[in-house]
């Protein structure tokens, strides 16, 4: 079958940040809203809705004690947020956040509803949802996949090992300046094909599991899908068969298909040739308006933080990315 072409895409930043500003990762909310996690600031920040606009200034929620990575809607208006010291302590907990009610200006209090015990966690990073009331978390440094099951009224939680494997390792001696390479990094299940798939930073791939849908647990190996290097933070869609990654030092966007055997259909989406505004993208998720999936999507940048193109550090920003069907030939 032909290769189904690549869009065009718009990118418009819909909000900025300052300079060394590391955006980790990112949740829509239904009013169009979206949250924000500064990784390195250890902050959580809000950009207004009920759609970004152009030059939206971002609205600063809370400041934690550890650093901020992955947040996960749980039900309506109910969050979870990561929170880890990775590089020093490892000491990790899940904090929950409920905005039901809540209006902007008003204080935001965190609730921690889980401590990590078990010490073999490492380094908390990307997150997603399972099913009702359980989550799947990436360790990065330890190469593993937490399944945390929430109690029936979301206060609480408990959490085991969901899965370990060599594809999810790191590599504490990659020639790459600081951060380390992280291993498994982000995480997204697809209830549509009952994969949970995910990206391998440290080891250039992009991997899926099947997920047992009584259980949530895993229902076989883990597969290969594609090889792609400098992976992040991805978005899925479904529908069409692709997943769409942010490729952080390397500062593209590629489409990915979710089937294994396509890999060498991987494309950059933006990025190539270099665009400064797609500076260090780190997390990619779909807008929540009728129609937004597999077309408008908000992806985080770190301003080229960890990794400065041409050597120069740009803001931060929340970029809206609108994906415009392709005609013609394929490239």
């Amino acid at each position: 079958m032909p290769m189904t072409p690549v869009p065009a895409v718009t990118l418009t930043p819909v909000a900025y940040f300052p300079e060394k500003y590391f955006l980790e990762n990112l949740a829509v909310r239904a009013d169009g809203s979206v949250l924000i996690t500064a990784v390195l600031q250890k902050q959580l920040w809000l950009v207004p809705g009920p759609e970004p606009r152009l030059e939206v200034p971002p609205v600063l929620l809370h400041t934690f004690e550890y650093l901020v990575m992955g947040i996960t809607e749980i039900e309506p208006d109910v969050f979870v947020i990561s929170l880890t010291d990775g590089y020093t302590t490892h000491e990790s907990h899940l904090a929950r956040i409920d905005l039901n009610g809540w209006t902007p200006g008003e204080p935001v209090t965190p609730e921690i509803i889980y401590t990590f015990e078990d010490d073999r966690v490492r380094a908390l990073n990307g997150s997603c949802l399972l099913g009702p009331g359980v989550l799947a978390l990436a360790d990065c440094f330890a190469g593993l996949i937490w399944r945390v099951d929430l109690s029936e009224d979301t206060h609480s939680a408990k959490a085991r090992v969901w899965l370990a494997d060599d594809t999810m390792a790191w590599d504490p001696d990659s020639e790459v300046a600081p951060p380390p390479q992280p291993g498994v990094n982000g995480v997204r299940y697809g209830p549509k094909t009952g994969y949970l798939y995910y990206t391998c930073t440290a080891q250039r791939v992009f991997m899926r599991v099947p997920v047992d849908p009584s259980t949530l647990d895993p229902a076989g190996h883990v597969q290969f899908v594609a090889a792609i290097d400098n992976a992040d933070d991805f978005c899925l869609d479904e529908d069409a068969g692709f997943a769409y990654v942010t490729r952080h030092r390397a500062n593209t966007l590629d489409r990915v298909p979710l089937a294994p055997r396509h890999g060498s259909e991987v494309r950059h989406v933006a990025g190539d040739p270099f665009d400064p505004v797609l500076a260090g993208p780190s997390s990619a998720f779909w807008g929540r308006r009728p129609g937004d999936l597999g077309r408008v999507a908000y992806v985080t940048t770190d301003g080229g933080t960890t990794a400065p193109p041409d050597g120069i550090i740009r803001k931060a920003a929340l970029l809206r990315v609108e994906l415009h069907p392709a005609t013609g030939a394929n490239p």
